[in-house]
C-alpha cells in the first residue's frame, strides 16, 4: 500500500484511503462543509419522513382496520404499530454499527434508504393491523442508517463545527417534523377529502393511507441516488491506526511519558484503544441519559397525535387529521429556525448540559399546562396549542442533540459506529416502548374521566413529566461523566 509520507510534524495520509482524503481536506478547507452536510441533511430528512408522516392518520387507520371493539381501545393498538419501527431498529443498530465501522458509512446508508423504499410503500398497501406492524418492524430492522449518519456528521467536518454538523441531524428532522405530518394529514384519505380527484374506486380510495407513504418513498429514491456522491469518511488501510491519529499530537506533547497518555486519552474522547465500548462510562452515561428522554419524546408524540384526534367527552381535542398535520407542521418550522439560528449559539454560550438542563425544567412546565389548554375552544385553543407544541419539541431536541454531542464525542473515529449502533440499540428499545406505553397509557387513562385524583389526560401528562423529572436527575453527578472538559 502506497502511502504519502509528510514532514516531521505532519500528518501521515494514505492515497487510497478514503477516510485520509477526507481529512486532507478538512486540513485544506477551513470552512464548512456545505456539500457533505446537505448530503447529511437529505439522509436524515428522508428517514424522518415515515416516522413523522404516521402520527397524524395513525389513529384512523386503527379504527379502519375494525381491531379495537371500542372507541378508547383504537390508542392502545395505535401504540403498538408505532412500537414496531423502534423494536426492529433495536434489534438490528449494533449490527448496523459493527458493518459502517468495518464497510464504511455509506453503504449502510445506501442500505437504509433503499429498504426506506420497499416498506414504507408496503405499509401503505396494508389492509390489516398485522400487515402494518409487520412493515413497520421490518422498516426498521434494515434502517440502520442514523448512528452512521451521526458518526459521519461529526467526521467530515472539522472540530469547531461538529455541534453545528449535530444540530444539522436534528434540523433536517425538525424540517421531517414539518413535511411528514403535513403529507400524512393532508395526503391521506385522498378521496374523502378531495373527491373530485380522487373517486372511491381508485387505487387510493382503496387504499387511503398509501398517498403519503408513496410521496415519501419517491423521495427516498432520489435521496438514494444522491448517496452515490456521498464521500466515505471511514479510514481503510491496515497500518497502525493510532499511529495514524495520534502521530501529530505525540511528536508535539511533552517529553514526559505520563502526560502523553493525557494527550492521547484526550484526543480519543478520554478511552484508551483497547478498552472496550461498555467500560467507557463518558458514552454509557450519555446513551442512558439519551434513552431516557428519548422514551420520553416517543411517548409524548404518540399521545399528543393520539389525544388531539380523540372526542372531547374522553377529554380529546377533537381534531382531524388536517388539524393535526398542521400543528406538527408548524412546530417543526419553529424548531427548524431554533436549530439553525440559535442553537449552535446557545451552545457555545452557555454549554451542551446547561442547555439540556434548562431545557428538561421548562418541559415539566410546559406539559402541565396541557390539560389545561384542552379546556379552551376556537382561536385561543389553536394559538396556545400551536405554541406549546412548537416550544415542547425545541425544547426536547435541544436535548437530544446535546447527548449526540457528547456520544460521539466520547469515542475515537473506528469506534463510533459501533458506539452509534450500541446508542441506537438502547435508544430503539426505549423508543419501541414509548408508542406503545403511550398508547396504553392514554387509553386507561381515558377511562377514568370521573377519577378524583388526576383524572382523565391529567394523569397521562404527569406521567411524562416523572420521566422527564429522572432524566433531568441523571444530568448531574456523579451519573454523568463527559468525555472532555470543552463540553462543559
Amino acid at each position: 500500500m502506497e502511502a504519502n509520507r509528510e514532514p516531521l510534524l505532519k500528518k501521515v495520509y494514505y492515497d487510497d484511503c478514503p477516510g485520509c482524503k477526507v481529512d486532507q481536506l478538512k486540513e485544506t478547507r477551513r470552512g464548512i462543509p456545505y456539500r457533505e452536510f446537505f448530503y447529511v441533511w437529505l439522509v436524515v430528512l428522508c428517514n424522518a419522513l415515515p416516522i413523522a408522516s404516521l402520527f397524524p392518520f395513525l389513529y384512523f387507520m386503527i379504527r379502519d382496520f375494525h381491531i379495537a371493539k371500542r372507541q378508547e381501545d383504537i390508542s392502545y393498538y395505535a401504540g403498538y404499530v408505532g412500537s414496531a419501527f423502534m423494536l426492529g431498529r433495536a434489534l438490528t443498530s449494533v449490527f448496523w454499527g459493527i458493518v459502517a465501522d468495518r464497510y464504511g458509512r455509506k453503504p449502510v446508508i445506501m442500505i437504509g434508504t433503499i429498504s426506506l423504499v420497499i416498506f414504507n410503500t408496503l405499509f401503505g398497501f396494508s389492509t390489516s393491523f398485522w400487515m402494518a406492524v409487520s412493515m413497520r418492524f421490518l422498516l426498521g430492522s434494515f434502517n440502520g442508517l442514523l448512528g452512521p449518519v451521526k458518526a459521519y456528521a461529526s467526521e467530515v467536518c472539522r472540530e469547531e463545527y461538529q455541534p453545528l454538523g449535530q444540530s444539522l441531524v436534528s434540523t433536517a428532522w425538525g424540517i421531517g417534523l414539518i413535511v411528514g405530518p403535513a403529507l400524512g394529514g393532508f395526503l391521506s384519505q385522498p378521496a374523502e377529502k378531495y373527491p373530485n380527484i380522487f373517486s372511491e374506486k381508485s387505487l387510493f380510495g382503496r387504499f387511503p393511507y398509501l398517498l403519503p407513504c408513496l410521496v415519501t418513498s419517491v423521495f427516498a429514491v432520489g435521496v438514494f441516488v444522491a448517496c452515490f456522491w456521498l464521500p466515505e469518511t471511514l479510514h481503510m488501510h491496515k497500518e497502525n491506526k493510532e499511529e495514524r491519529h495520534d502521530s501529530y499530537d505525540a511528536l508535539e506533547a511533552p517529553l514526559d511519558v505520563s502526560d502523553a497518555k493525557e494527550v492521547t486519552a484526550e484526543t480519543q474522547g478520554g478511552r484508551t484503544p483497547n478498552e472496550s465500548l461498555l467500560k467507557n462510562w463518558p458514552l454509557m452515561s450519555a446513551i442512558v441519559v439519551y434513552c431516557v428522554f428519548s422514551l420520553h419524546d416517543m411517548a409524548y408524540a404518540e399521545i399528543f397525535s393520539l389525544w388531539a384526534v380523540s372526542p372531547r367527552k374522553l377529554g380529546g381535542l377533537s381534531y382531524s387529521t388536517d388539524d393535526v398535520g398542521e400543528i406538527l407542521s408548524i412546530s417543526g418550522f419553529g424548531l427548524l429556525v431554533f436549530q439553525l439560528l440559535l442553537y449552535p449559539l446557545f451552545v457555545k454560550a452557555y454549554g451542551v448540559i446547561n442547555i439540556c438542563r434548562v431545557a428538561a425544567v421548562l418541559s415539566i412546565f410546559l406539559l402541565s399546562s396541557y390539560p389545561f389548554i384542552a379546556k379552551l375552544s376556537g382561536f385561543n385553543l389553536a394559538l396556545l396549542i400551536n405554541c406549546a407544541s412548537t416550544l415542547k419539541n425545541v425544547l426536547s431536541v435541544s436535548i437530544i442533540t446535546g447527548t449526540f454531542i457528547l456520544q460521539n464525542n466520547a469515542v475515537d473515529q473506528h469506534h463510533r459506529g459501533a458506539a452509534n449502533g450500541i446508542s441506537m440499540t438502547a435508544m430503539s428499545f426505549f423508543k419501541a416502548v414509548g408508542p406503545a406505553g403511550g398508547g396504553i397509557l392514554l387509553s386507561w387513562a381515558q377511562k377514568r374521566q370521573d377519577a378524583s385524583f388526576l383524572p382523565g389526560p391529567q394523569m397521562v401528562f404527569f406521567i411524562l413529566n416523572v420521566i422527564e423529572v429522572i432524566g433531568l436527575l441523571m444530568t448531574f453527578k456523579p451519573f454523568l461523566a463527559l468525555p472532555s472538559t470543552r463540553l462543559q
